[in-house]
This record gives C-alpha cells, structure tokens and sequence, in this order.
C-alpha cells in the first residue's frame, strides 16, 4: 500500500518552515535532519520513509511555499551557508548569492523540488 504524506505548503514561509513541517509528516518522529542531505538521506528510505520506496508527497498549498521560498529566503540560506562553509568555497557561495540577490538562479523551493524528484521520481504532487 502507497504511503501519503501531505505537507501543508501554507505552514512553510522559511526553509526552516519547511524542515518543521517535513519532519512532522515525513520524518522519525518528527525528526529527519535540518538540511538537504539529510532531506535527501529521509526520502531514500529508511528514515521516516519506507525502505521499499513506495510512498508520495503531496505539497498543498505549494504556491505560498515557492513565494515564501523564493529569492529573498534563498538569499538568506546563502548566506547563512557562506558563513558555515570552507574557506575554499566562499567564493562560489559569494557567487550564488550575488545570482540570487538579483533575482537569477535556483530558489529554496527549486532546491528542495529537485531533491524531491531526484529522490522519488514522479512521487511528488504539487496543489
């Protein structure tokens, strides 16, 4: 039997949001990890999702998500990234946030969408 989990995309206005909600729904009681690989790591099954892979996500309300996860949050996840990354990478991360400063690039909801699909393809259902 298909496993559904709902997220309710109006709950969501930070990536922080989203990590609450996800956990509530998808996680080990309520509990998965607070960044995209452990996001990744959740959907491959195993930790709060089934081994066997056979589960779909359901995001209602997704429009208000990719508003609220839009460029203005990618540019303050960016920017909390740089501050916590490899001196080697603060360029690259300096180079992301200029993108997404001025509007270009992949937001937080692009971010987390692609996870998503590349996790469970054809598993996500966006209303």
């Amino acid at each position: 039997m298909t496993v559904r989990y709902v997220l309710d995309g109006s709950q969501v206005r930070t990536l922080e949001d989203f990590w609450r909600v996800a956990g509530e729904s998808i996680g080990c009681g309520g509990y998965f990890g607070r960044n995209l690989d452990a996001f990744a790591d959740c959907l491959r099954g195993g930790f709060g999702t089934p081994d066997d892979g056979d589960y779909l996500i359901e995001w209602r309300d997704h429009e208000a998500s990719r508003q609220n996860l839009g460029y203005p949050e990618t540019a303050r996840q960016l920017e909390l990234m740089r501050g916590r990354c490899h001196p080697t990478h603060r360029s690259s991360m300096g180079a992301m946030l200029a993108e997404a400063r001025a509007g270009r690039g992949p937001t937080v909801f692009d971010w987390l969408v692609e996870i998503i699909e590349e996790e469970l393809p054809g598993g996500l259902s966006l209303r």
